[in-house]
């Protein structure tokens, strides 16, 4: 049975895993067998009203029980524990993080002890590494040669100082991570249709970005505003860091046009829950 979410485009990028508690999974990871992973929606959750249902936010004013109660079907669906859990602490910096074995369960059984990360490395088998969104662009990573993992947040601010870029850079120079062999996907997250910015966010890409590519990224409107493609953005950063072509995986489904679905800024506001992303290196790779 289908979500029912509105693609893009014909060709669905995921496996929409019907669960209790379903999610979204990219074949392109799941299929190494090295790492268990997904992309939570609104459904299977506990919590009410404008955190309906599935909120995954300690920070917005929903009951702490709903999401602990939200974690532990998340987790479960997924095939992850919450005590291995660790989260980001986003503030829209291009800050990566290295997590080790001390950082097991920081944000869900212990306090955050950093500030300012948006992206978390590592190659400890069973962490998993948590992001949140409700627009921004969540980038996954895979290196299943080196058995190194990342996951990153990136929005505006993120995709223009090319923090998928910094992610495969913390990859290679902590973990010798070839980026020829990493996996590369582009998360749920707001399309070009929907994403209207004003012109200071757009000279900021323009001079970060070759103007070979501003075609594809941006056009300016009568209004005197611009649609932005992030997902493109994103996709030439996963090439500049050396990704190949074949290794990247590029969403189809954005969270405004799916708001009944998946949670959105652009059109819930401050009032909603918030989405999150889940990766984990497997103990074993599954045969």
């Amino acid at each position: 049975m289908s979500l029912g979410l509105n693609y893009k485009n014909q060709e669905p990028v995921f496996r929409e895993v019907e669960t209790d508690t379903p999610f979204l999974e990219y074949p392109l990871l799941a299929d190494t067998g090295v790492v268990r992973h997904g992309f939570s929606t609104r459904l299977g959750g506990v919590s009410e009203g404008c955190y309906s249902s599935l909120n995954l936010s300690f920070t917005r004013g929903d009951s702490e029980d709903a999401v602990r109660e939200n974690y532990r079907r998340i987790a479960a669906a997924i095939g992850v524990k919450c005590e291995n859990m660790v989260f980001s602490q986003q503030t829209h910096t291009i800050n990566v993080r290295v997590v080790t074995e001390q950082d097991r369960g920081m944000g869900f059984t212990r306090p955050v002890e950093y500030t300012d990360v948006d992206g978390l490395v590592t190659n400890v088998p069973d962490i998993c590494l948590v992001t949140f969104y409700a627009d921004c662009v969540p980038l996954y990573f895979v290196d299943p040669v080196k058995r190194v993992i990342g996951l990153s947040h990136s929005g505006w601010r993120g995709t223009v100082g090319k923090i998928g870029k910094e992610t495969v850079r913390m990859m290679r120079q902590q973990f010798g991570s070839n980026p020829a062999d990493i996996l590369a996907a582009i998360g749920p997250s707001i399309c070009m249709d929907c994403y209207e910015v004003s012109e200071d966010v757009i000279l900021k890409f323009r001079e970060n970005f070759a103007g070979v590519y501003w075609k594809d990224l941006f056009y300016k409107k009568e209004n005197g505003k611009y649609q932005l493609d992030l997902w493109k953005a994103n996709e030439i950063v996963f090439a500049e860091a050396g990704i190949l072509p074949e290794h990247m995986a590029v969403t189809n489904v954005c969270t405004h046009c799916n708001s009944n679905l998946l949670y959105s800024h652009r059109t819930m506001g401050d009032k909603r829950g918030n989405l999150a992303a889940f990766l984990a290196l497997r103990a074993e790779p599954e045969q």
